[in-house]
C-alpha cells in the first residue's frame, strides 16, 4: 500500500513539511485576526462576527470528505496541492481586501471571501494530510514525518501569527494595514505550496488499491474504526480549545496585559517558539513511552498552563509569558502525537480491508479539525457577547469589568477544560506497534 518500510530520505520529510507553511498560516491568522478585524475595524457586532467566522469553515465539514473521495479516485495527491494551494494564496489576500468599510456589505463580502478561501484550502489540505499514510508503512517513520511537519508548522505559526499583527500596525492599522497583512500571508502560503509540490516530486508515494464503491460506504468504514473515531473526536474538541485561545490573544493582550502594541506578538512568540526546541524531546518521548502516552502528557501540560493563566491580572507579565511557553511545549506535543497517530489509523484500515481510502479518512479528519478551529473563535465571540464586549469601527475602546472578565475566562479556563476533557475520548485507542505489525503481516 505505501511507498517504503525503511527510513525515508531526509528530502522527503523536509519537502513534505514545507506544506505546513500553508496550513499553518491559514490555520492561524484568521483565528487570530479575523474576529478582531470584524469587531474593531469593520464595526460588526461580536455575535454576528462569530457567525461569519464559523459559517464558511462549517462548509468545509461537508466538503472535506467529498474532496477526500475525489483525490482517492484520482489516484494522485500532488496536482491538488498545487491547484488548491495557489488558489488559497490568492483568495486569502481577498479576505482582507476591504472593498466595503462597514455594515452589511462588509459582512457579506468577508463571509463570501472566507467561504471561497476555505473551499480552496480543502483541496490543498485533504490530499496533503493523506500523504503520510502512503509515504511509509513504518510506525516510527510516521512520527519522524510529523516531527518535521510540526517543526515547520511552528515556524509558519510563529512567522505568520507573530508578524501579522505587526504588519497591520506598521501599515497604518485599519483596513489598509489588514490589506498589507493579507498580501504577506498569501506570499507565505504560496512559498509553502510550491515547496511541498517540488519537495515531494520524487517521494516514494504509492496509492494503489481499491476503494469502497461510494462515499457513504467509505464514511461507514471510517466510523467503524474505533481508534480513529476516538482520536478524531479528541483532536476536534482540542482544536476548538486551541482556537479559542488563539482568538483571544489580541483581546487578552489589550485588556488583561494592557499591551496592545507588542503583547500579541510576544504571546505568540512564547507560545510557538518552544516548539522549535522541543521536537527532539517529544520524539524521544514517543519512542520510549508511545504516542498515546505522549499525547496525554502534552495535552495535560497545555491544560494546566492555560488554567494557571487565570492569575494573569495579578502576576507580572514575565510570568504570563513563561507560562505561555509551557503551554506552547504542550501544544507542540499534541500536534506531533495526534498527527502521527492518524496515519496509524489509516494504515490499520488499509491492512484490514485492503482498500485505499486515505483521502476519505483525512477528509473526515480535516473536516473535524476545521470545525474545531472554526468553533473556537465562534465560542469566544459568544463569551464576549455574553459578558458585554463593545464593538467599534475606530479601534479598541475601553471595556467594562464584566467584558474584561469574559476576555480572561475565554482565554484561560475554557481552553483548559476543552483540552483536558477531550482526553476521555482516547480511552479506547489501542493501536500499538505490535497490533499494527500483526495486522500488516
Amino acid at each position: 500500500m505505501s511507498g517504503t518500510t525503511g527510513t525515508l530520505p531526509t528530502r522527503v520529510p523536509a519537502g513534505y513539511a514545507l506544506g505546513s507553511l500553508a496550513t499553518g498560516a491559514f490555520g492561524t491568522v484568521p483565528g487570530l485576526l479575523l474576529l478582531p478585524y470584524l469587531t474593531d475595524t469593520l464595526g460588526i457586532a461580536a455575535a454576528l462576527a462569530g457567525v461569519l467566522v464559523l459559517a464558511p469553515k462549517a462548509w468545509d465539514v461537508l466538503l472535506n470528505p467529498v474532496v477526500g473521495r475525489i483525490s482517492d479516485r484520482a489516484g494522485t495527491r500532488r496536482p491538488f496541492l498545487l491547484a488548491g494551494g495557489l488558489a488559497l494564496a490568492v483568495l486569502f489576500a481577498a479576505i482582507f481586501a476591504g472593498p466595503f468599510r462597514s455594515g452589511v456589505p462588509a459582512a457579506l463580502y468577508v463571509a463570501f471571501a472566507f467561504l471561497t478561501t476555505a473551499t480552496a484550502f480543502a483541496f490543498f489540505q485533504v490530499p496533503y494530510v493523506a500523504m503520510p499514510a502512503e509515504l511509509t508503512d513504518s510506525y516510527t517513520e510516521r512520527t519522524r514525518l510529523m516531527t518535521w511537519r510540526v517543526a515547520v508548522l511552528a515556524v509558519a505559526i510563529l512567522v505568520s501569527g507573530a508578524l501579522a499583527p505587526v504588519i497591520v500596525n506598521a501599515s497604518g492599522d485599519g483596513i489598509a494595514g489588514h490589506r498589507w497583512m493579507g498580501l504577506f500571508v498569501a506570499a507565505v502560503i504560496a512559498v509553502g505550496v510550491l515547496g511541498v509540490y517540488v519537495g515531494t516530486a520524487r517521494a516514494p508515494l504509492s496509492v494503489e488499491g481499491g476503494s469502497e464503491p461510494s462515499l457513504r460506504a467509505q464514511l461507514r468504514v471510517a466510523a467503524s474504526n474505533d481508534a480513529f473515531r476516538g482520536l478524531l473526536v479528541c483532536f476536534v474538541v482540542q482544536a476548538a480549545g486551541i482556537a479559542t485561545m488563539l482568538a483571544g490573544v489580541q483581546y487578552f493582550a489589550t485588556h488583561v496585559l494592557k499591551d496592545e502594541e507588542t503583547g500579541p506578538t510576544v504571546l505568540f512568540a512564547c507560545f510557538v517558539g518552544p516548539a522549535l526546541l522541543v521536537m527532539p524531546l517529544w520524539k524521544r518521548v514517543g519512542q520510549r513511552s508511545g504516542k498515546l502516552r505522549g499525547y496525554r502528557i502534552s495535552s495535560s501540560m497545555f491544560a494546566a498552563g492555560a488554567a494557571v493563566l487565570l492569575a494573569a491580572p495579578v502576576v507580572p507579565a514575565v510570568v504570563v509569558y513563561l507560562v505561555t511557553a509551557v503551554i506552547g511545549v504542550g501544544y507542540a506535543g499534541q500536534q506531533v502525537f495526534g498527527l502521527a497517530m492518524l496515519p496509524d489509523c489509516i494504515a490499520y484500515d488499509a491492512a484490514r480491508t485492503g482498500r485505499r481510502q486515505a483521502g476519505v479518512f483525512t477528509g473526515v479528519w480535516t473536516a473535524g479539525e476545521t470545525l474545531g478551529l472554526a468553533l473556537g473563535p465562534g465560542v469566544y465571540a459568544v463569551v464576549l457577547a455574553v459578558f458585554g464586549y463593545v464593538s467599534s469601527t475606530s479601534g479598541t475602546v475601553a471595556q467594562s469589568s464584566s467584558a474584561r472578565l469574559g476576555v480572561l475566562l475565554g482565554f484561560t479556563v475554557l481552553p483548559a477544560v476543552l483540552v483536558a476533557g477531550a482526553l476521555v475520548f482516547l480511552r479506547g485507542y489501542d493501536l500499538t506497534p505490535e497490533k499494527l505489525s500483526e495486522v500488516q503481516s
